[in-house]
């Protein structure tokens, strides 16, 4: 029976199998270490409501009257959550997406009942949300909890639009198409941000018939001077219009680009100037 020969030098235990799973079993370690943490200060956030909520407007170009508002919520800056990107990325990826999308969604629509109780009397204000795409296809997600929630705050289902966040890309269409269709069937609409990597195809456009699309802030930052940007941007605006989609510009900072899209016909624009 052959016996392992011992170490002669550290650079020998650095190069054998066993270095290499004890690294692997001390990268685990730290890595549960870190969920753990992450987890319990998601879970505080919940619990005690530690969120900022924002509300950012919609203005309609040719009026320039506000028709609406999409509702942000950022955490704040912890040593376990250094940014809001962190915050996401790992809520995305952890068991607690279908708990926290229920958290923020009530604690959204609550907050904007305290802010703008004035504007929800007229019934026509609208409401972005933003939701992940995966919670309106799980089982679990019931939406008469939503439904009964907009009744107790005088919230009509027509004013809510659900926004599709997340970069992650729908693959069942026909699934996913008649889920949309029993929340459209209640009164909810639904609009789709272009910055996604899962959703800026057309293809996706044409299958989901989203109310809304936004046009993310890269796609007219200094589009006076770029020939191709200004085609790309047209395509899309043209596949709106045949479609009876309505545009929403996001993040434009310049009078030119503002030009730009009024020319063009964009309905909406949001965090202008």
């Amino acid at each position: 029976m052959d016996h392992p020969k011992p170490f002669k030098s550290f650079s020998d235990i650095k190069n054998s199998q066993v270095y290499s799973y004890l690294m692997y079993l001390n990268t685990r370690r730290r890595n549960a270490i870190d969920y753990y943490k992450s987890l319990k200060e998601l879970q505080s956030i919940m619990k005690h409501h530690s969120l900022n909520t924002f509300f950012q407007s919609i203005l309609k170009l040719t009026s320039g009257e506000t028709v609406g508002y999409e509702i942000l919520n950022r955490s704040s800056t912890t040593k376990v959550f250094t940014n809001t990107e962190t915050f996401y990325d790992f809520v995305g990826q952890s068991n607690q997406v279908f708990s926290f999308e229920g958290f923020c969604r009530n604690i959204s629509l609550k907050r904007f009942i305290e802010r703008h109780k004035e504007n929800i009397q007229e019934k026509s204000t609208l409401i972005f949300i933003n939701i992940h795409p995966h919670v309106l296809l799980d089982t679990n997600y019931h939406s008469g909890e939503t439904y009964q929630l907009l009744s107790d705050l005088g919230i009509e289902p027509t004013q809510v639009v659900f926004e599709l966040t997340e970069k992650s890309a729908v693959t069942d269409f026909p699934l996913f198409e008649k889920v949309l269709s029993n929340y459209r069937s209640r009164g909810f609409r639904i609009a789709i941000d272009d910055a996604g990597s899962g959703y800026n195809s057309l293809k996706t456009f044409i299958y989901l018939k989203p109310e809304f699309i936004k046009l993310y802030w890269s796609l007219f930052q200094n589009i006076d001077k770029n020939i191709e940007q200004q085609q790309l941007v047209k395509l899309k605006i043209e596949y709106a219009k045949q479609s009876s989609t309505e545009m929403i510009a996001e993040g434009i900072e310049r009078l030119e680009e503002l030009a730009f899209i009024c020319e063009h016909g964009v309905d909406f624009v949001k965090d202008m100037l």
